[in-house]
């Protein structure tokens, strides 16, 4: 899968380690930066060209870390097409995929060890969108709210 990973100085070791296990996957990764360690940088500068990748289809999903991973999520979830969400458990990867049609998936580099960040993203990117009728149309409502605030 092709793979968008962003972060700002508060997740930069947990998004060096993710890099390193998602291309041992197999996984071709597109790294949104930040590209080294730089204390007071800004996640939006990093998060925005992810989500808009992820929106464009030039990655298929997207991994965004920033301290907490709430600030990512914010910023991801501006963007029209992206669904972002602060995954904290192994049920809210794959049910945010599988239910929600989650594309990007959000962490905490101060909230989350290494080894659980990684089965996250591992169950994040195996798991599929069901298309069952009934998230169908609660998908349908989310998509007009950004049409109604364009």
């Amino acid at each position: 899968m092709r793979v968008g990973i962003a972060t700002d100085h508060g997740g930069f070791h947990l998004k060096e380690h993710l890099l390193g296990r998602l291309r041992a996957a197999g996984h071709e990764v597109v790294d949104f930066g930040a590209d080294r360690l730089i204390p007071g940088d800004d996640y939006p500068d990093f998060v925005i060209p992810l989500a808009r990748a992820v929106s464009g289809g030039r990655v298929e999903r997207g991994v965004a870390v920033c301290g907490s991973g709430v600030g990512a999520e914010v910023c991801a979830n501006k963007i029209p097409g992206i669904r972002a969400g602060l995954i904290g458990d192994h049920f809210s990867a794959r049910q945010g995929v599988e239910d929600d049609h989650m594309n990007v998936l959000c962490m905490g580099g101060r909230t989350i060890g290494p080894e659980v960040a990684w089965e996250f993203v591992e169950t994040f990117l195996a798991s599929e969108y069901s298309r069952a009728e009934r998230h169908l149309r609660r998908l349908s409502k989310v998509a007009a709210l950004e049409e109604i605030t364009r």
